[in-house]
């Protein structure tokens, strides 16, 4: 492998990562919102929407992101929707993640018990207020593990959104190999900006699910 081409092309591969981080936040912040509405509305049982949000999660969970991005990306445009590649990667992540999430956190919401509810309201709570201050802490110290893995999830599935021609690392390594055949090098660069986005998560993620046990449940 040589050194130098590596070293050359790290500020590429930077701008890369950079670009797959801003894509990957922004997805999952929306992921995580449509996620936490789509719980909240199955665990209300509200009529209809429970149907819309059930008929969505299975859409989203049984279909790759590929399929997602081709059919935003390429589809859409054909009834006069247009999105730019990183708005479409962002869409395509937050559609995916979303689902993902809306199981994590609403397996969390049932794990609470329902005489919380009913106790919160008794003291004067309304049923929102119940949900912000009393019944959402405890459902998301339960989902924690499942939201922080569907994070790391997310972040990986950033590897599929060059289709849309956005340069991320993906992208970046695959020009680097199509244009100089520098395949181990592009390979390297393109498997260490990974670790350096993932380690970290991975290692916050562990540590804040330890910090939050410990502080609930004092051990």
């Amino acid at each position: 492998m040589d050194t130098s081409v590596v070293v050359d092309n790290l500020p590429v591969y930077a701008e890369a990562a950079v670009l797959t981080v801003r894509v990957a936040a922004k997805g999952i912040l929306v992921a995580f919102l449509v996620g936490l509405v789509c719980a909240t509305i199955k665990l209300f049982r509200i009529p209809v929407l429970r149907q819309i949000v059930a008929a969505y999660i299975e859409l989203s969970r049984n279909t790759p992101l590929l399929v997602q991005l081709f059919f935003l990306y390429f589809g859409l445009p054909k009834i006069g929707l247009t999105m730019s590649s990183e708005t479409c990667a962002v869409v395509g992540l937050a559609f995916l993640g979303g689902s993902y999430m809306a199981e994590a956190i609403r397996t969390g919401l049932e794990a609470v018990e329902p005489i919380q509810m009913q106790s919160a309201v008794s003291l004067g709570m309304s049923r929102g207020e119940a949900l912000r201050h009393v019944i959402l802490p405890q459902a998301f110290t339960i989902a924690l593990p499942a939201i922080t893995a569907n994070v790391i999830f997310l972040i990986k599935e950033t590897s599929v959104v060059s289709v849309v021609a956005l340069p991320d690392l993906v992208y970046a390594a695959k020009e680097q190999i199509g244009q100089s055949y520098e395949t181990r090098e592009a390979l390297f660069l393109l498997v260490t900006f990974y670790l350096i986005i993932l380690l970290p998560v991975s290692l916050g993620a562990g540590w804040l699910e330890r910090k939050v046990r410990s502080s609930v449940f004092g051990s």
